[in-house]
């Protein structure tokens, strides 16, 4: 799916889906990948390897605790365009290649409140096999950057 697909797709299914919040996190990890970060941190992603599940990511959510993010995967390594249309919370967008290494980082991108399709795009440089968002200020926080390789298991 080319980057402009993935944004009409995007807007076609923030305009049609049914609004919802998720408060706070629970103890749960059922459902979740581990990710493990240099020095052996780990953090919990929920996984978007659909269509729809990539559309939604993290929108109308209020809250993301630290030790949360959405791993999204795709087919094919591409400079996959992200947004934050109907994104309540700030945060770090990361691309990883198919080593699982960064090749990119939007660090605290704001919340956008418009109701045109007007908010801001995100896009790297290089091909992204991997994309994960995590709150805002926490790329920063764990001391990811470009180059970083984090580990983890797609099912």
């Amino acid at each position: 799916m080319q980057p402009r697909s993935l944004s009409v797709l995007l807007f076609t299914l923030a305009f049609f889906s049914p609004s919802y919040t998720q408060a706070g996190s629970d103890s749960s990890t059922a459902g979740l990948i581990p990710i493990t970060l240099p020095g052996g941190t780990l953090i919990h992603a929920e996984i978007a390897d659909t269509p729809r599940k990539r559309a939604e990511g993290l929108m109308y959510r209020e809250h993301l605790a630290k030790n949360r993010g959405m791993l999204f995967t795709f087919d094919q390594a591409q400079p996959w365009t992200f947004w934050m249309k109907n994104t309540k919370i700030p945060l770090d967008i990361i691309w990883m290649n198919e080593k699982k290494q960064i090749v990119h980082i939007e660090s605290n991108v704001p919340i956008c409140t418009r109701t045109d399709d007007g908010c801001r795009q995100y896009q790297p440089n290089e091909p992204a096999l991997y994309v994960l968002e995590l709150g805002g200020g926490m790329a920063e926080y764990y001391k990811l950057q470009k180059g970083t390789t984090l580990r983890f298991r797609v099912p």
